[in-house]
Parts: C-alpha cells; sequence; structure tokens
C-alpha cells in the first residue's frame, strides 16, 4: 500500500533524542535498564519527564497513586481526555523499551499535536503509570486510576508488604492517597498504548504494526511446601520431610501439564526461596512464587484449578503441607473495537502492514478497559527480547508506531 505524504506525523529526532535521554537514567553496563517501581532511579526518571513536560508547555499532573501525566487541553474546557501512554518502571535488569517507548510515543503525539495547533472534540493526556510490572503489586496506578484497586492488595501484595510501605514512602505516597486516585469514569474518553510486542510474531511475519484484539488473562500465588528441618547428614532419604522436593516436583509437573493439557496457556515459576536454607540442613519449607497466564476466562479457571490440585498432589507425595496464597488476578481482557479500527485505518492511510494479535503479556489497559475504551498496538521486537538487556526494536519500527498511535488518537479524538 502506498505511503501517504500529506499526513500528520511525529518528529523522529525529537522522539530519539527524549527516548535516548530517558534510557541513561538506570542504564546497565550491559545495555539494558534497571528501574524498579519507586527505586532511586524511577523516581529520577519521573523527575526527568516531569520537567520534560514542564519544558513542552504542556501541564504535568499527578495524583494519589503517584501517576505522572502530560495535559494537553486541545478541546472543549469540561471534556473528557483520551489517554494515551504506559509505564516507566522496568523489571530488574530490563530493556530500554518496554513501556519507556510508550511513554515517549505518547508524549511526542502531544507535542506534535501541540505544534499543529489542532482542535479536538477531547483533550489528550499522556500517562505514566506506576508499578506496572508488579515489583509491587502490579497494574497499581491504572488500577487505583479505574477505581477497581481493593485494599487488600495492599495489604498482601505480590512483593511483600514492607517493600510496598518504604516505597510508597520514597514516592510520598501512602494507602489512603493511592485508594483515593480514582477518577470519574466520565472524564475518561479511552486509553491507548504503543508498546513493543515482546515476541517474534511480528517479525516472523514481515508485518509492521500488530493490533491487539485483547490481553491474556495472569494469576499468581505463593505457595510454600512445608516440610522438617534435619540433619542432611544423619536422616536418611526414607526419614526426609524434605520441602525442596515438593517444590521442584511441582514446578516439572506444572510445566508437563501445561505443554499437554494447555497448549494456549504458559506458567512461570520464578523464585523460590529455601529455608532454613543450609548445605547441611533438610529444607524446612521452600516458597515459590506461582504465576500463570491464559487467553480466555474458561482457560484461567480450568488452570487454576489443575495446578493447584497437582501441587497439593506433589505436596502429599513427599508427606509435605501446602499452604496457598492467591496473590491476585487480572482477567483476560479484549479491546474496544472502536480503538481497533482506528489502529487499522490509521495503518491504511500511512501505508502500514498490520494484523490481530493478543497480547500474551499483561498491559495497564486491562485495568481501564473496565472504565472506558481501550485500544493496543505492537511493533517489532528483534529475535522477540524482553524484559533483558538485549531487548531492542529497529528505530524506524518506532516511528512508525508513533505515527499509528497519533494518527488513531486524532481520529478518536474528532
Amino acid at each position: 500500500m502506498p505511503r501517504s505524504t500529506n499526513l500528520l506525523r511525529i518528529d523522529p529526532e525529537r522522539m530519539r533524542t527524549a527516548f535516548d535521554a530517558l534510557a541513561q537514567i538506570g542504564a546497565t553496563a550491559e545495555g539494558g535498564l534497571n528501574r524498579p517501581t519507586f527505586s532511586p532511579e524511577h523516581l529520577a526518571a519521573r523527575k526527568w519527564f516531569a520537567g520534560q513536560i514542564q519544558k513542552a508547555g504542556l501541564e504535568f499532573r499527578t495524583d494519589g497513586a503517584g501517576n505522572h501525566s502530560a495535559f494537553l487541553a486541545c478541546g472543549p474546557k469540561d471534556a473528557p481526555s483520551l489517554l494515551l501512554g504506559s509505564h516507566l518502571d522496568s523489571v530488574p535488569n530490563g530493556g530500554r523499551y518496554d513501556g519507556a517507548l510508550g511513554v515517549m510515543a505518547a508524549f511526542e503525539v502531544l507535542r506534535t499535536i501541540q505544534a499543529a495547533g489542532l482542535k479536538l472534540k477531547v483533550n489528550l493526556e499522556t500517562i505514566d503509570f506506576t508499578d506496572e510490572e508488579g515489583t509491587l503489586v502490579g497494574l497499581l496506578g491504572s488500577a487505583a486510576l479505574a477505581g477497581h484497586l481493593e485494599p487488600e492488595w495492599l495489604q498482601n501484595p505480590r512483593g511483600g508488604r514492607a517493600a510496598l510501605v518504604e516505597g510508597m514512602k520514597r514516592a510520598g505516597l501512602s494507602d489512603e492517597s493511592v485508594l483515593g486516585a480514582a477518577r470519574r469514569p466520565e472524564s475518561i474518553a479511552g486509553y491507548l498504548e504503543l508498546h513493543i510486542e515482546q515476541g517474534k510474531r511480528l517479525e516472523r511475519a514481515g508485518v509492521d504494526i500488530g493490533i491487539v484484539s485483547a490481553i491474556i488473562g495472569i494469576s499468581s500465588y505463593r505457595l510454600t511446601f512445608l516440610g522438617r528441618a534435619d540433619h542432611a547428614g544423619t536422616t536418611t532419604m526414607q526419614d526426609r520431610l524434605d520441602a525442596s522436593q515438593g517444590a521442584s516436583a511441582f514446578t516439572l509437573a506444572a510445566r508437563e501439564l501445561v505443554l499437554t493439557d494447555f497448549p494456549d496457556c504458559v506458567v512461570n515459576v520464578g523464585r523460590m526461596d529455601f529455608a532454613p536454607g543450609a548445605f547441611n540442613i533438610v529444607p524446612a519449607h521452600v516458597e515459590l512464587w506461582l504465576e500463570f497466564r491464559a487467553p480466555d476466562e474458561t482457560s484461567v479457571q480450568r488452570l487454576d484449578s489443575a495446578l493447584i490440585i497437582r501441587a497439593r498432589a506433589e505436596a502429599e507425595r513427599f508427606g509435605l503441607d501446602l499452604k496457598v496464597d492467591f496473590l491476585g488476578r487480572h482477567a483476560p481482557t479484549p479491546m474496544a473495537e472502536a480503538t481497533q479500527l482506528a489502529f487499522a485505518a490509521a495503518c491504511d492511510a500511512l501505508g502500514f502492514t498490520h494484523m490481530p494479535l493478543v497480547s500474551d503479556a499483561g498491559h495497564d489497559g486491562q485495568s481501564l478497559a473496565k472504565i472506558c475504551p481501550v485500544g493496543m498496538i505492537f511493533v517489532p521486537s528483534v529475535d522477540g527480547a524482553s524484559h533483558a538487556p538485549r531487548e531492542f526494536t529497529e528505530w524506524q519500527d518506532c516511528v512508525n508506531g508513533a505515527d499509528v498511535l497519533l494518527q488513531a488518537a486524532v481520529r478518536l479524538a474528532g
């Protein structure tokens, strides 16, 4: 399809300059990024972003959940806002593009529309959501903004209550401020996000843009296998109640369960903590962090039940007790038809190929879909790498995605 030459486009060099400057905050020697939520590096990145917003002549806003945003009054005074954005926090030792590209592209969209002097039916807002990656809670800022953050999520967060309290204190937040950050649904016209794919589907297909049709469901648990501490040399193998055996057997069994019975799903054991944790002591208990993902609600429920049943069976096989702590769930979330159509029309107008994709990673749109139309697009990830220093997307693909985001925003904002 021929590329149109008379459509409004972003400034690639201006966006690149901002992106590269941001990538230096929390940069690692391996070329990646270490900017976990509320770490000194994360707070420095947010301070830098606030400065960029003000230098651009946009209004800087923040809320009780620590969400930071740039506001462009391009619509009527009391009109709702169309949100565009992502997040500036990263996983430990992650990549430069995950989240940050979405924020910088959205920021560039606002600057482009501001410079063009466009008047729209709604106002525009670039938003950086708090703790998308789940270092502390997961989708914390977007859930708070959408008004469905449960108080118990703050009392029993996946990253531990002490870490959450310490982080909120550094950021000047509290339980009360976070829970009070909800916006009125009628004040939000929608939410659009550009993100790297974090997989190989676009690259393999040779397609420019992935239009997200749905975001996968994610559930997480903390499973504790409880045994008995004994001398590792004098206790026979038959007499042990070894918590590590049950935890390890479950980890392998979970993999086989998903491969065999749930081919569209994934499961991950991201951490095991052994106690007492010595060479010469049989582990008394092992705490295991479990996460699984499924594309639809039926699969979520079936896999949830199957995994817990298997965990109990492996604990029983080794004479152990099992403690199950549910840490949270994000339901599978379809994207709005209107946003998908706007993205497709933008791709067609710009001459970019596109295809529908289900997002196998969670995103803030899962929170906002409860209160407004949500849409996402992906740009290709080289070799599918993400959550690692080798994460990379060609700059032209970044620019392409930002132009599509711009055109879709203008279409939806009138």
